[in-house]
């Protein structure tokens, strides 16, 4: 398994740097005059969507955990979750655009504004756009992997022994619990800022244009007709790949430099019992903005996919219907087809390879060596391998095939089944085994009729997130798919540069569906296979 991660990486990073050597590429890079913007805007929105999420996931934690609100904002994660990047983006695109549902919904009445008004919204330079956008995908991220990360740190006692220090909630957090949290936190960290500054589907619809991001711009190159600019692009996936190790580098020396921090607020014993209620209020409603937000843009998509004459500053179109969908029905399912078989390739093969490697980890005892390269896919930026597989790809004839796609995609879904399946199948209670194991009964057959049905809840969740994550893949599917796979996923990030918004509503939509499809049955399922089992119902609601 771990040789399927690190492998592909390897082997595209050599891919990638022998063209950057040989062809010229570092001086074709240096002379293009958009490359120092693109490079502070690759840092910027990475490090600015980095901290706006790990600061509002850390006060959400501090100041509504164990509250009402924060139940609630637990039982959106999974829909915000598997909602993909290229969807997300495109529902906020719609509903902040000048066009867009929010200035409908005030115009004219509020503004006057009769027509859409010239304001750059979109694509601005300074890329706020593309920060915020980040920043709604990757708060729901960080806390999943917060809330898997606090029974390990003893969050309530120390919490209470604060408390009866005369520390309110949030400083009470601050002293007592943050410490332990982010030492777990800090990979999932790393992993949220190299994707930020590496991201491009998102980057295209609602990052600037003139320059774009560093890899929006390498994309690109790879994609051009001709090969002249492979070795600019291979230069620039390499120049991207230092960026990142450098912004790491630099995070990792801003954590050393703010770690007294802590010592000092304890020192000086300031309790600041009145920042809960301010600080609750405001996290709170910064959640409910990215819910909303989400929401209101999904909605804005699904309205548009049916929409007949909607024009501006009217709330909703005047007639709906299915015109769009008729028209666009073979494409979108071929599409859809061919997206749901890349994913369920990937994400069965992967939850193959996971349950395997927990199974002998189990059987052997002792944890997996070398586990941090499961975060390797996380963490490597996808611009610096993956053009060195594509130019593999295509000297082993292999670029433009669904399996290459697929065996690409599963370099990225395995960290996420890894990930959502380990804590459950590692805390299933081995009493069960070891009863077993005193009847005679073999290893293999303890997995397949005991620990494995009462591990269908969690396996078949980290099945979903594996469809999630595939469905939502684009720099894969067009590097190693060369054009000709198309799925869901290109096909509206393609679309996003046109002005159809009725087709970019069903193209969106079909791609949130097949993630919600995929929960909805990881759900569904457990329950119907063990209807007659009540305390099967139970571990799995444990679980």
């Amino acid at each position: 398994m771990l040789g399927g991660l690190a492998l592909p990486i390897a082997a595209g990073l050599a891919g990638t740097l022998a063209p950057a050597l040989s062809g010229g590429g570092f001086n074709e890079l240096a002379d293009w005059p958009g490359l120092p913007r693109a490079m502070a805007l690759s840092v910027g929105t990475g490090l600015a969507s980095t901290l706006l999420a790990l600061t509002i996931t850390l006060l959400m934690i501090a100041a509504l955990h164990d509250r009402p609100g924060f139940a609630a904002f637990r039982r959106v994660l999974s829909p915000l979750l598997a909602l993909p990047h290229a969807a997300a983006a495109l529902g906020l695109a719609f509903l902040v655009a000048p066009s867009g549902w929010l200035a409908r919904l005030v115009s004219p009445w509020a503004t006057g504004w009769e027509s859409p008004p010239d304001l750059l919204i979109l694509n601005d330079p300074m890329g706020i756009a593309l920060t915020l956008g980040l920043v709604t995908k990757e708060v729901p991220f960080l806390m999943l992997m917060a809330l898997a990360i606090l029974p390990q740190t003893d969050m309530a006692r120390r919490g209470q022994i604060a408390a009866s220090l005369g520390y309110g909630r949030v400083m009470g957090f601050a002293l007592s619990t943050l410490p332990a949290l982010y030492k777990g936190l800090r990979l999932p960290v790393f992993a949220v800022l190299a994707y930020g500054m590496t991201n491009v589907d998102m980057a295209m619809i609602l990052g600037p244009n003139l320059p774009p991001t560093l890899a929006v711009q390498i994309t690109d190159w790879m994609g051009a007709p001709s090969l002249q600019h492979l070795s600019t692009a291979a230069a620039g996936a390499l120049v991207q790949l230092a960026l990142v190790a450098a912004t790491l580098a630099l995070w990792w020396v801003a954590e050393r430099a703010l770690a007294p921090v802590i010592p000092a607020l304890a020192m000086a014993g300031r309790r600041a019992r009145g920042l809960d209620a301010p600080m609750a209020g405001l996290v709170g409603g910064l959640a409910g903005l990215i819910a909303l937000g989400l929401g209101a843009g999904m909605a804005g998509l699904a309205l548009w996919s049916f929409a007949g004459l909607w024009q501006f500053p009217a709330a909703l179109p005047e007639t709906l219907g299915l015109h769009t969908w008729a028209k666009a029905a073979p494409d979108l399912a071929r599409q859809s087809a061919t997206t749901l078989a890349i994913a369920l390739a990937a994400s069965l093969a992967a939850l193959a390879l996971v349950l395997a490697a927990l199974e002998a980890e189990a059987r052997a005892g002792r944890p997996m060596g070398a586990s941090w390269l499961i975060y390797l896919p996380l963490i490597m930026p996808q611009v610096a391998f993956l053009p060195g597989l594509q130019v593999l790809a295509l000297h082993l004839g292999a670029k433009g095939s669904i399996a290459t796609v697929a065996a690409a995609h599963l370099v990225f879904v395995l960290p996420y089944v890894w990930l959502s399946l380990a804590p459950a199948f590692r805390g299933w209670d081995g009493r069960i085994g070891l009863a077993a194991a005193s009847m005679g009964t073999p290893p293999a057959r303890i997995f397949w009729r005991l620990r494995l049905p009462m591990l269908l809840a969690p396996a078949l969740t980290a099945l979903a997130v594996g469809i999630a994550v595939s469905v939502g893949q684009y720099l894969p599917t067009l590097m190693l798919g060369g054009g000709r796979v198309e799925t869901l996923t290109t096909e509206a990030v393609a679309l996003s540069s046109g002005g159809n918004r009725r087709l970019i509503g069903a193209t969106a939509l079909l791609q949130m569906a097949l993630p919600a499809l995929g929960f909805a049955l990881a759900l569904l399922l457990p329950r119907l296979i063990f209807r007659n089992r009540r305390a099967m119902l139970a571990e799995r609601s444990a679980t």
